[in-house]
């Protein structure tokens, strides 16, 4: 029997990034239903073509840097490639960042999803916010 998880994130800081998709991942690989939502500060990472640094909020991130750590992007794409993740951007931070929908990484649902929908799909699922 799978469960249900649904991961809310709007961090951009590489730590909150990092557990965000250890556990997805994870979570997915075990063979659990997994839904992400990328929002407000964290969208900006997924977009084609960006290698920007995610900032440390603290030491724990700065180490992550400099160790051979798989990278969030890399977590998540393990998430949709080896287990049953989607992951869904917020149609509300597309917009005010100005990113397109079809500029974001190949495995990211080509859908947008407001809010309200999100948390409708949550309604039956343990949430986990960062």
């Amino acid at each position: 029997m799978s469960n249900k998880m649904s991961v809310l994130v709007s961090s951009g800081d590489r730590e909150q990034l990092q557990m965000a998709a250890m556990i997805s991942s994870v979570a997915a690989v075990s063979g659990n239903e997994v839904n992400i939502f990328l929002s407000m500060n964290s969208l900006r990472y997924f977009q084609q073509g960006d290698t920007n640094v995610a900032p440390s909020e603290g030491e724990v991130g700065a180490l992550l840097q400099n160790k051979s750590v798989p990278d969030f992007r890399e977590l998540f794409r393990s998430a949709v490639e080896l287990g049953d993740a989607q992951i869904y951007p917020c149609s509300m931070a597309l917009d005010i960042l100005n990113i397109p929908a079809s500029g974001l990484l190949d495995y990211i649902t080509p859908e947008p999803l407001g809010l309200t929908r999100f948390l409708d799909m949550s309604s039956d699922s343990q949430v986990l916010s960062f």
